[in-house]
């Protein structure tokens, strides 16, 4: 991987890209700290200091911001609205034959797809804004602050309506930065957004958790983290890197006096196909409950049960339920993202198969079978990563952002992997000798 950097900063337009992608995150860094208008900093940073460690609900979208959602900055939505913006777009191009049309239409349809993606993104800014904003004002936000009530002192519908513009331009921009990225930077820029901003909580995380240990005045503690955290990332790589590929062949076919085809390839089927996505989609499913219960303010039985069996993410239940909806989400992402039907289908149309089975709908039994048989492992990997958090509130103190856990490790392994993938592609474009010396 070092390698492959050092390479890149020796070839001239490469620098350029990693410069210029540089420069990006350094713009999208200080966006992270710059606060909003009619918010008081101050009474900001005294609850940040009081609910440090037990973040509650808001934990995992603060993580995505890189810490800005809490802070309330112009970036305080950072990148979410575009992912789950995107993530609707893909599951409705299951649903709605129109989006699966414009899919199938190439670049074209892509880049409409695109564009309704940005629009869904800034509708859901607003809604988000003004979600984060009545939050805010209630003091929701920081439970157990005493001056939580105060961060907003003037509540004037002048000043909130300017609060949640200025929160969805920050997010218009922050979509534009990313853009900027892929466009005219190494690539991938909404996945380095997210990289960076997930990578930035890091340094704070280890640190509470050195200044939370005993031992040693913390040292071992956070000697095992990093020795934890050691092991955790090359277990992902391992299994990010997995893939089951089935040998395909192409018959021979004559055109006049040409032969084309014969040739012989594979379809990678990853162990893990369905990415991150299921465990997004089990927590903020199981988020919901009790956000219902912070904004009712009920004292009654079946709120106090939510409270104690699914907020709380050291609950035998809360564990229980969210390993179970991570298997199923990730059974159904990979349902809904890979048609074995229609790979089989394109297989006989351009002539290939695969050696033992018929082309056809054989074909496409098989792909079910062996895509279901994969599927089961890297759905319990992804249960079992994401219950790292847990096990690490148990055995070190630390709190429900464990930084070497969950999504946050499966995001910053796979997006780093993606990123040496495209430099390195872009080295041996830039680098091909070709066959004669």
């Amino acid at each position: 991987m070092l390698t492959a950097f050092a390479r890149a900063f020796k070839t001239p337009d490469l620098r350029k890209k990693l410069l210029f992608t540089l420069g990006i995150i350094v713009v999208y860094r200080i966006g992270t700290h710059i606060p909003i208008p009619g918010v008081d900093y101050r009474n900001v940073q005294t609850c940040i200091d009081v609910a440090k460690g037990n973040q509650g609900l808001f934990g995992l979208v603060n993580m995505f911001s890189g810490g800005a959602l809490l802070q309330i900055t112009i970036f305080a939505l950072g990148i979410m609205p575009y992912i789950t913006a995107s993530i609707i777009l893909q599951l409705l191009t299951v649903v709605i034959p129109r989006l699966e049309a414009l899919k199938k239409e190439g670049q074209a349809g892509t880049a409409k797809i695109t564009q309704y993606t940005r629009y869904l993104t800034v509708a859901l800014a607003v809604l988000q804004g003004t979600g984060l904003v009545a939050t805010a004002r209630s003091g929701a936000l920081f439970n157990g602050c005493p001056v939580a009530s105060e961060i907003v002192p003037d509540q004037s519908i002048f000043v909130t309506v300017t609060m949640v513009i200025t929160m969805t331009a920050g997010t218009a921009v922050v979509m534009w930065l990313g853009e900027l990225v892929t466009d005219r930077g190494i690539g991938n820029g909404m996945s380095i957004l997210m990289f960076i901003s997930i990578a930035a909580t890091f340094p704070s995380a280890l640190w509470a958790i050195k200044q939370q240990g005993s031992l040693a005045d913390g040292w071992i503690e956070f000697g095992t983290v990093i020795l934890v955290g050691l092991f955790m990332v090359g277990l992902v790589v391992f299994v990010e890197q997995a893939q089951r590929r089935i040998p395909v062949q192409y018959a021979k076919r004559m055109i006049g006096r040409r032969s084309y085809g014969g040739t012989s390839t594979y379809i990678p089927l990853k162990v893990n196909q369905a990415g991150v996505i299921p465990v997004i989609f089990a927590s903020s499913l199981l988020y919901i409950p009790a956000l219902i219960v912070q904004f009712s303010n009920s004292t009654a039985g079946w709120a106090s049960w939510i409270q104690g069996n699914l907020a709380d993410t050291a609950a035998p239940v809360h564990i229980t339920i969210y390993f179970f909806l991570i298997v199923f989400f990730a059974f159904f992402y990979v349902a809904i993202s890979f048609n074995p039907e229609e790979v089989a289908d394109n297989m006989k149309k351009y002539g290939g198969f695969i050696p033992g089975i018929r082309a056809g709908r054989p074909t496409a039994e098989y792909l079910s079978y062996v895509l279901n048989r994969i599927t089961w492992p890297g759905s319990l990997y992804l249960g079992l990563i994401a219950l790292v958090p847990t096990m690490a509130l148990a055995g070190f103190g630390a709190n429900q952002n464990f930084p070497f856990g969950g999504t946050s490790i499966l995001i910053i392994v796979g997006v780093g992997l993606e990123t040496v993938k495209q430099i390195e592609s872009q080295l041996q474009q830039r680098n091909y000798e070709g066959f004669l010396r």
